[in-house]
């Protein structure tokens, strides 16, 4: 592999070793193993009386292993095998992107008023945090109650960690006086002349950390839950049910190791933010995807409204309904394929090191192409129960908006990643060599020229 100036050189001017498809941030090998570690536990938990009772356990009234404290425990048994494969293997707390020196341990007088003044600004920002968890409503109903339980719990470990965390990081990082400490000095010190953007960029990291975390964890547990209750009998009861199961199980790979990623943004893992996105359109067309800001499932862009799913309009045909559920596994597959090759680095409107392995060597947003291909071959949203066309026109048009709201949020994504000269060359590189953008351009006759950008100053210097 080139170092990354003669990458960058190369796919520039269209010299030949840019068909060389840039080195990923993350190996194929750490999803991989989250892969083993979640779907290990998922057995251990559907056949947790056989076991017991195989052990000489007294498993009595207990039943399959589908509370929501398993659910955690699944959320464990996917990460922690990621995080030994990241460090064992891959060895990535000694890439130079993490920003720590590991030869360098400086006495700690020489650090400490540093590491108290960036945990001043970290709790500070974790009681922001819990504020706006405690005001607003939506954060204490549903499926939010259990999010907000687990981290009321978690709230005093974490604080009581931090300190010898920050305390032996910051004798070792390279720079320690980062966004966290420019907030801590701008507390402690008022008058201080300290970085606005390095604030800004602290701010924007840990509402995506505070706003995202909370969601996946609500998630999880009624996720998990359906896939250990559910009896292989009605699994198997026919191609509909079949292709349910299939997709609630990949649904669970996305949702666990998207999970892992939010909680474990850490330098010594070499998995902590890099950047937030600083374009305030990006969070817009980002949140509208989400609770409780979201525009579908019963806003404005719900296109399932009179409606119905594939096994509805497909029933009595079962060789088209298994076709027709293979083909979603598919796309659905691919969605979490997508997921599983950020490892412990998945996160929305962050920049967490580029990724070019799975099917991002295909193209550049195979998680945005599939998911809303899915959508289009799941709702069949021209088809309506009452046999209206207004309505079934409605609901088409409705999808094509959601749609494009994705493919704002991928432009919006890329202007934010393309400030960092390493997503410049996979870029370059993907448009060039790619199987979907090479398919587009044969098909439209046009290829975009390969780019050359200046970094944006608002978005920062990549850490």
């Amino acid at each position: 592999m080139p170092p990354l100036s003669e990458a960058i050189a190369a796919a520039d001017t269209g010299a030949p070793n840019s068909k060389l498809r840039p080195r990923s941030a993350v190996s194929a090998g750490v999803g991989l193993v989250g892969l083993i570690g979640l779907f290990s536990y998922l057995l251990i938990a559907r056949h947790a009386p056989e076991i017991a009772a195989f052990l000489g356990v007294d498993w009595a009234g207990r039943g399959r292993m589908d509370g929501p404290v398993s659910a955690v425990a699944s959320v464990l048994a996917c990460g922690l095998p990621m995080v030994l494969w990241s460090l064992f293997v891959d060895k990535v707390h000694r890439n130079p992107s993490t920003g720590i020196d590991w030869s360098r341990r400086r006495p700690w007088r020489e650090t400490l008023d540093i590491s108290l003044t960036k945990l001043a600004g970290l709790w500070t920002t974790w009681g922001l945090i819990a504020l706006g968890y405690a005001t607003m409503r939506f954060y204490w109903s549903g499926q939010y109650e259990f999010s907000m339980g687990l981290l009321a719990r978690v709230a005093p470990w974490l604080l009581l960690v931090s300190v010898p965390y920050m305390l032996w990081l910051d004798r070792r990082l390279v720079e320690p006086r980062d966004g966290c400490y420019a907030f801590g000095r701008w507390l402690v010190a008022p008058g201080a002349r300290v970085e606005g953007r390095a604030i800004g960029h602290h701010f924007r990291a840990w509402a995506v950390k505070g706003f995202f975390t909370a969601f996946m964890l609500s998630i999880v547990p009624g996720n998990f839950a359906s896939l250990v209750s559910v009896e292989m009998s009605e699994v198997l009861a026919n191609p509909y049910m079949t292709g349910l199961w299939a997709i609630n199980l990949l649904y669970l790979v996305d949702v666990h190791i998207a999970t892992v990623g939010y909680i474990l943004t850490l330098r010594p893992l070499d998995a902590h933010i890099r950047t937030a996105n600083p374009y305030g359109m990006a969070w817009v067309a980002a949140l509208i995807c989400y609770p409780p800001f979201i525009l579908m499932n019963g806003g404005p862009l719900d296109y399932q409204v009179g409606g119905a799913d594939w096994g509805y309009w497909l029933a009595g045909h079962d060789t088209l309904m298994a076709v027709w559920g293979a083909a979603l596994i598919v796309l659905i597959g691919i969605y979490a394929w997508a997921t599983m090759a950020f490892g412990i680095r998945f996160s929305n409107l962050t920049h967490r090191g580029v990724i070019t392995h799975g099917p991002y060597a295909l193209t550049r947003h195979p998680a945005y192409i599939s998911k809303n291909l899915s959508w289009w071959v799941g709702s069949l949203p021209f088809l309506v129960t009452s046999g209206s066309w207004v309505e079934g026109a409605r609901n088409t048009a409705l999808l094509a908006l959601v749609s494009g709201v994705y493919y704002w949020r991928a432009k919006t994504e890329e202007k934010h990643l393309l400030a960092d000269p390493a997503y410049q060359v996979y870029w370059n590189w993907a448009q060039a060599n790619a199987l979907i953008p090479r398919l587009f351009a044969k098909l439209t006759g046009r290829n975009a020229p390969l780019i050359r950008l200046e970094p944006d100053p608002r978005v920062g210097p990549v850490a």
